[in-house]
């Protein structure tokens, strides 16, 4: 009874941290789980072989249009490209890699659970196909889980591509290439089928065997299942054979064909070049036979060449159709039971079911039609929900780190000038290799781990599937070196760093990006919240036991919140991130350090003040907010007000986490942090002639001043609730935010103010245009505080609150349905998408302001 009692006081305290007090610090040590109470440690093993069974596989592989691949460095990766066979000209448009240049009407995931099943379409306009491209995984089941005492390996999937012609009035023919390559030098992969006479597979099916650490021994099943009426896609396919030097490919119409080859295992990734490249020695002896002007049709003569070499590692299957097709893939691993292997009708079967069980748990998770939204609002914002999940992925490899360079713009000169001259020649290295697990910006642009962007992710996956957004939380908190720093993009192995241009690709230990995993970490602290108003209490088996005997856990949603069920494994992911989140802290503290009484500043704090490092004239790229206007001429004397109010938010954050696990003194040192910071803010940051919180930088005759430029920069003690909701300084901010002729639009909040000099002007990134994730912090500060809490400026704050929401919410989902994508950025002066798409990182945040969840 004793322990049960404590574990409930822990319980109490996890789910009741609210915000944090302005001036006290309360400590918790009653309520601190000793080692005799923590949970045993085979429960939190089992959770661990639970969750790396779940995500063991997925579309991991979000740069490309569709692929699957394991969790896990070094293994085996798959992918899908297509090109249109109507005439020659396809050949040199190939679909692979995600592109702009694609001229794709639109792609998007419209069903994705990030565990077990999604659905994404592709509009192919130019090619004249609605492609559709899905998978299903195999979840074993509780006994069985329960049972692995390493972790499942292998796990068992199965994935469809069907095609379906857009325009029956117009001739459409697509030939397909589906490809199998192993990252392992130790792995063994072979082509095993049912051959012909001819030595040409059937068209039907088609086999790999395999085996990998990791997943052990498996096969690869490609497959054309049977129609409704009995016929597979070959009797469409004989159209092929019509035309030109027809009846000298008669054996091989509607065949398979195939390549097997061996290749460097660190370039197993680039697919497409490989198959390119064996099409184009095709091509090249089809041309010799019979010359350029006597050409057989192109579906005939681009065709991969039937070949398998010694020992490959690279195995690639064309398909080759005329009209509608359907063809599948199934892994089969070999823990995974003969009788329980998905077939072709099971996969339709399945993925039926889990639309079904989607729509269900989606309006469990983001209650939409409870607010009375009607289906199309719902369909828009699930499908920001399922491409976010979708554009989650896992990379591996070496990054590239300058360890010892200064940048000329942060070596201090004379009276604090930045002198532009290099100080000191480049020195870029590769790092050991890691791994992250991560969503990512754009599929298209960004296809990597951001910093920056990744709290916003989070923030939205974590309402959906909560352990999902903890995995990828501490995978980003695996980097943190030993000095506290991790790089602002992570660009891991050779295909990661083929999409970023060369000088973006090297990091630097001595810039930071804004830290907002710290928003990962607050979410996780309000869902428990939540979940306590679910039931009253917790009893001793609930801490014992990870799961209740009736529960299902290779149901998704049982498996995605196991972490809010179990307050000891809430306990346990909170202290295992706690120190490297702390070494992260004061790293922030030690390398991002403003300077206040070099310049004769007066403030209350004497140690709180904060500075980008990583500036230029023109940008200050680690802010997050690239060309946003900064004082004209970079000095070392400056502060940096947006970076101020993160360190305000991370001290928050960091005390809260410090109380949760009873670190009383460590709490105490952070909310002295934070205390210094809030005053601070207003005696650096406030200027009382603009009204409005401003940077600061020191003027030639060494004074410090103000550099006030009216947008987001000037919000960000408001945007991170670190203005008091009765603050006089509070009506000028919400006057700022929601004046027509400063920053409020029909379309969201201007980044910029359309009175500045510079509004417009230049690279314009972060000079005008309305961002999305910029919109939803200032939804969440006005629904959580300012709008919420008594105060002179309450009835006003609920004023915009109402407006604004509906303006993102109506301006997003119009260009939705206009354009096919999301955009990376909104146009202040019409509203229309532009810059990156499809963006489907913070912008789909969109959904969580449609439910108000922030």
């Amino acid at each position: 009874m004793r322990k049960a009692l404590i574990l409930r006081s822990v319980v109490a305290f996890l789910i009741g941290v609210g915000s944090l007090p302005s001036s006290t610090c309360q400590t918790y040590d009653e309520f601190e789980l000793t080692p005799d109470q923590a949970p045993p440690a085979p429960e939190l093993v089992t959770a661990r072989n639970q969750a790396d069974s779940s995500l063991l596989w997925g579309t991991y592989r979000p740069q490309i249009y569709f692929g699957m691949r394991p969790r896990l460095p070094e293994s085996i990766l798959m992918g899908l490209m297509w090109f249109g066979v109507q005439d020659y000209r396809g050949y040199a448009k190939p679909r692979h890699e995600c592109s702009d240049q694609d001229r794709l009407e639109g792609y998007s995931w419209k069903y994705h659970d990030g565990r077990t099943f999604g659905i994404q379409e592709i509009r192919d306009v130019e090619n004249n196909y609605l492609l559709e491209t899905s998978f299903l995984k195999t979840l074993p089941g509780k006994e069985e889980l329960l049972g692995q005492g390493t972790g499942l390996k292998g796990g068992s999937w199965g994935a469809r591509i069907s095609g379906t012609v857009l325009d029956p009035q117009i001739p459409a023919q697509l030939t397909t290439f589906w490809y199998t390559a192993l990252e392992s030098a130790t792995g063994l992969l072979g082509l095993e089928n049912e051959e012909e006479e001819d030595g040409i597979p059937h068209s039907e099916s088609i086999k790999l065997a395999g085996s990998v650490s990791g997943l052990g021994d498996f096969e690869i099943r490609i497959e054309e299942p049977l129609s409704e009426s009995g016929n597979s896609n070959v009797e469409g396919n004989q159209h092929l054979g019509e035309g030109r030097h027809a009846s000298d490919f008669q054996d091989t119409i509607g065949k398979t064909h195939f390549v097997g080859r061996k290749l460097r295992t660190d370039q197993t990734w680039r697919g497409k070049d490989v198959i390119i490249s064996e099409i184009n020695e095709v091509l090249r002896s089809t041309l010799e036979r019979y010359g350029q002007e006597n050409m057989p049709a192109p579906g005939l003569a681009m065709t991969l060449p039937d070949e398998v070499a010694s020992a490959s590692n690279f195995y690639a299957i064309q398909k080759t159709f005329t009209g509608n097709f359907t063809f599948d893939i199934f892994f089969d691993s070999s823990t995974t039971p003969r009788a329980e292997r998905l077939s072709s009708s099971g996969l339709t079967q399945g993925l039926k079911a889990s639309r079904k069980a989607f729509d269900e748990r989606f309006e469990s998770a983001l209650p939409l039609h409870s607010r009375g939204y009607t289906e199309k609002p719902i369909e828009f914002a699930r499908e920001l929900t399922s491409s976010l999940m979708g554009g989650i992925g896992f990379f591996s490899g070496q990054g590239i780190v300058d360890r010892s360079f200064a940048h000329e713009y942060d070596v201090p000169v004379g009276s604090g000038e930045l002198d532009f001259e290099r100080k000191s020649e480049p020195d870029p290295r590769l790092t050991e290799s890691e791994s992250l697990f991560t969503a990512t910006p754009s599929r298209s642009m960004f296809p990597r781990g951001f910093y920056w962007d990744e709290g916003f992710h989070l923030a939205h996956i974590g309402a959906f599937d909560n352990d999902m957004s903890l995995e990828i939380l501490e995978s980003w908190i695996r980097l943190i070196d030993e000095d506290g720093w991790v790089g602002r993009e992570q660009i891991l192995g050779e295909e990661a760093r083929s999409r970023v241009p060369k000088e973006f690709q090297t990091q630097y230990p001595l810039y930071a990006n804004p830290p907002t995993l710290i928003m990962a970490v607050t979410s996780f602290i309000e869902r428990l919240k939540a979940k306590s108003g679910l039931s009253d209490a917790f009893d001793a088996s609930d801490q014992q036991h990870i799961f209740s005997d009736s529960a299902d856990i290779s149901d998704p949603q049982v498996m995605s919140q196991r972490f809010l069920e179990s307050p000891a494994l809430a306990q346990s992911f909170l202290r295992s991130i706690y120190s490297p989140l702390k070494s992260h802290y004061q790293w922030f503290r030690r390398t991002q350090r403003g300077e206040i009484k070099e310049w004769d500043r007066h403030a209350a704090s004497r140690g709180e003040a904060y500075r980008w490092r990583g500036r230029t004239k023109d940008h200050v790229l680690t802010s997050g907010l690239d060309d946003y206007p900064r004082a004209e001429v970079p000095h070392t004397g400056e502060l940096h007000l947006d970076l101020m109010s993160w360190m305000g938010s991370f001290a928050s954050t960091m005390q809260k986490i410090a109380s949760a696990l009873g670190e009383e003194d460590d709490a105490e040192e952070f909310q002295s942090h934070y205390d210094g910071i809030v005053a601070n803010l207003d005696d650096l940051h406030w200027s009382e002639e603009n009204q409005m919180y401003c940077d600061a930088s020191v003027d030639k005759d060494d004074q410090s001043y103000h550099v006030c430029r009216k947008g987001y920069i000037s919000l960000f003690p408001f945007l991170l609730e670190l203005v008091p909701s009765d603050s006089p300084r509070l009506g000028s901010i919400l006057d700022l935010l929601s004046d027509p002729n400063e920053l409020w639009s029909d379309y969201g909040i201007r980044s910029l103010s359309i009175k500045e000099p510079l509004f417009g002007q230049g690279e314009n990134y972060w000079r005008g245009p309305i961002w999305v994730q910029m919109n939803y912090m200032a939804l969440g500060a006005l629904h959580r505080k300012y709008a919420a809490q008594p105060g002179p400026y309450q009835a006003k704050a609920r004023k915009i609150y109402d407006s604004l929401r509906s303006n993102v919410v109506r301006n997003v989902q119009k260009e939705y349905e206009r354009t096919g994508f999301t955009w990376e950025q909104y146009n202040p002066t019409d509203g229309r998408g532009q810059r990156s798409h499809p963006f489907t990182g913070w912008t789909s945040t969109v959904a969580l302001i449609m439910a108000e969840m922030y």
